[in-house]
């Protein structure tokens, strides 16, 4: 039952990622509706003039795709048709760079020229993007040229566009991908609403490290899509280096998770201890490429990338181990991780293949924030109720042992350990007489008749002392035992069970030859009284109930005369 609501919530994610694929595959980014993407490309050092750089026809590569950043300066030439809408702005996606230079040169060869310092680029309503506004372009405009200095990603150059508005044409597939991103974040909360209740009941790490993967992932949907600019506009460069380390931080959670989430046992220990190394790993090479990103410039975006594929490997690893052994959990966590396990690949391969222009898969990346989420929460509620259930049959055999050892075997009643445990109760709720009940001559019952029969009289006089709602009876050992009373009438109450020990016996337990008649001595609790002394004063009773001949009761009445008194102490034989 429970693998077939697995496999519907299964079937569920699926259609709403089917869905957001459709919604994906329309007008969702400026990228699509780009008016010009088609650039030449040409390279050169930092002091070298741009300008001249533009007007040199030699130094232009139209030709060959293949971008490089091995240079100190790159330039991007587009050719504008005088038939399209004439472009505002640049655009390309966010990556550390120097300064953007760009030029508007004219059919007479007038160039307009402005600088912009990576400081000062401002974020694209297109996610992930940063925008540059250009030079004055008319209709006498035939070329925009875009330099970089040092570009520190080669999507940098790949995705880089002219368009008309920061969106496509009408806004429509901006306002669209920012509903369908603003759903998944507002998806994302509810898991932290979840951890948060149920670890005041269950303060278990993997609750925390949950908590921290969605946490990760809701600020990644933040600073990688347009809500962040919808929201506060911060600079692009800004957004650039949190991009990095929140990813850095959102790989270390969840390999945090899966180390502290994976059932004790069912993981190679080799594996789980790889895995907190996996995460100060990724928290390492986050921070060093967001604080560094010019050193070893021209390789370092790769080298970053290809740092992670260690990681990768650990993950994959650790889950078909867990799978093997047959972790419940890993099977959550295996469909729930299996889109950004394609993301990664995704990246990893057009990130370090030179022939391949990179990809940052990003509707995958949405589609793999909602299902990572939603199955490891499902994940995260089912190890809940498991360890529910353990814990409650944990208490209910605690419980079964506890009143094992309270329970004496022979007559069912309570023992002496039960007593010590419950008289505090026991005067909370108003019982406060104590009858002491010993049966007369039960050695001679024993000898002449055998244990047997001796154990068949215990049990007999168990059920003439039974217990009800005023009276809680328990067995010491051997043959004596105690009554605990309440209420006006509690000493009739007592009498009236001793005296029906000889009838019930003699009609349940053939043999003893003779009556079987038992002594009795009932106290009251003075105050606070401890059970030790309200016993030795009932026992003292007793004792003289013996003495005086058997068969009787020796009591001590509480004198209501004089209030305000100590009570006065008689015996009554019965």
């Amino acid at each position: 039952m429970a693998w077939g609501r697995f496999r519907k919530c299964v079937l569920a994610v699926s259609l709403f990622m089917a869905i957001l694929a459709h919604l994906g595959a329309g007008p969702a980014s400026a990228a699509d509706f780009a008016d010009i993407r088609d650039a030449c490309w040409a390279s050169g050092g930092l002091s070298d003039d741009v300008v001249a750089i533009a007007r040199s026809d030699e130094r232009w590569s139209c030709a060959d795709r293949e971008f490089s950043i091995d240079a100190e300066r790159v330039l991007l030439r587009f050719d504008l048709d005088p038939d399209v809408p004439l472009p505002r702005y640049f655009l390309s996606r966010r990556s550390a760079l120097k300064a953007v230079h760009l030029l508007a040169i004219d059919q007479d060869g007038a160039v307009r020229q402005s600088t912009i310092p990576a400081a000062a680029l401002s974020s694209s309503m297109v996610g992930g993007y940063f925008k540059a506004s250009l030079p004055e372009v008319t209709r006498a405009t035939r070329q925009v040229v875009v330099a970089i200095d040092l570009p520190s990603h080669r999507m940098s150059l790949e995705r880089a566009h002219l368009v008309s508005v920061d969106a496509d044409g009408d806004g429509t597939g901006a306002s669209r991908l920012l509903v369908i991103v603003s759903a998944l974040a507002g998806m994302l909360v509810m898991p932290l609403i979840f951890n948060a209740a149920f670890y005041q009941v269950l303060r278990k790490p993997f609750v925390l490290w949950h908590s921290a993967l969605t946490l990760s992932l809701l600020m990644t949907l933040l600073v990688s899509s347009n809500i962040s600019v919808v929201l506060f506009d911060p600079p692009a460069m800004t957004l650039s280096w949190m991009t990095t380390v929140i990813f850095g931080a959102t790989v270390a959670s969840g390999t945090m998770f899966t180390y502290s989430f994976i059932e004790p046992g069912l993981m190679h220990p080799v594996l789980r201890r790889m895995l907190p190394y996996c995460a100060v790993w990724a928290i390492f090479l986050s921070a060093l490429h967001a604080g560094f990103p010019f050193v070893a410039r021209p390789v370092q975006s790769s080298a970053y990338t290809a740092a992670f594929a260690p990681i990768l490997i650990v993950f994959i690893l650790s889950m078909i181990d867990a799978l093997r052994r047959g972790s419940r959990a890993a099977k959550f966590q295996t469909v729930g991780y299996m889109p950004m396990v394609f993301v990664g690949l995704t990246r990893l391969v057009t990130g370090v293949t030179p022939w391949f222009h990179s990809a940052d898969a990003m509707l995958m990346f949405y589609a793999g924030c909602l299902c990572e989420v939603f199955f490891t929460t499902l994940g995260v509620a089912d190890r809940f109720m498991t360890m529910k259930r353990e814990r409650d049959r944990a208490r209910t055999e605690a419980y079964l042992l506890e009143r094992l050892s309270e329970t004496d075997p022979l007559t069912g009643l309570f023992n002496r350990r039960a007593i010590e445990r419950q008289f505090a109760r026991l005067r909370v709720e108003g019982f406060d007489t104590l009858a002491v009940i010993d049966l007369d001559h039960f050695k001679a019952i024993n000898d002449l008749n055998g244990h047997a029969v001796g154990d068949a009289v215990l049990k007999a006089v168990a059920s003439a002392i039974e217990a009800g709602p005023d009276v809680a009876a328990y067995r010491l050992g051997g043959e004596e035992f105690v009554l605990f009373l309440r209420g006006e009438d509690a000493g009739i109450e007592a009498e009236r069970r001793r005296q029906a020990i000889p009838a019930i016996v003699a009609d349940r337990v053939p043999g003893p030859g003779r009556p079987v008649t038992a002594s009795m001595g009932v106290a009251r609790a003075l105050g606070d009284e401890g059970f030790v002394k309200l016993y030795e004063r009932a026992d003292k009773l007793l004792y003289e109930a013996k003495s005086a001949g058997r068969n009787r009761t020796r009591t001590v009445a509480r004198s209501t005369t004089e209030p305000g008194i100590l009570p006065n102490e008689r015996a009554t034989a019965v």
